[in-house]
């Protein structure tokens, strides 16, 4: 579904601006300020940027995940090939 893949594209815009600055206010919480706190202390504690990281990228799979899910589920052009590939 196309809202699903939106949505996560959306995760990565909101992250990339906040990393550069132009996203939410430095004190609301964010992925992307949390990467751009962690760019300071990157070389003595670098788990600080591979959490908000991985957030980000197991937040966006999981959307594209959902919507791959849903399209196998509620398009019915795929439900009748999946019958005629159980025939054979």
């Amino acid at each position: 579904m196309l809202i699903s893949v939106n949505l996560g594209y959306a995760i990565v815009v909101e992250a990339s601006l906040s990393f550069l600055g132009l996203g939410a206010p430095p004190d609301e919480p964010s992925w992307g300020g949390m990467l751009t706190q962690a760019g300071d202390s990157m070389l003595s504690a670098p788990w600080m940027s591979l959490f908000p990281g991985l957030a980000i990228t197991l937040a966006v799979f999981g959307m594209n995940m959902l919507g791959d899910t849903l399209r196998d589920v509620l398009d019915p052009r795929l439900r009748g090939s999946e019958a005629e590939q159980n025939k054979t």
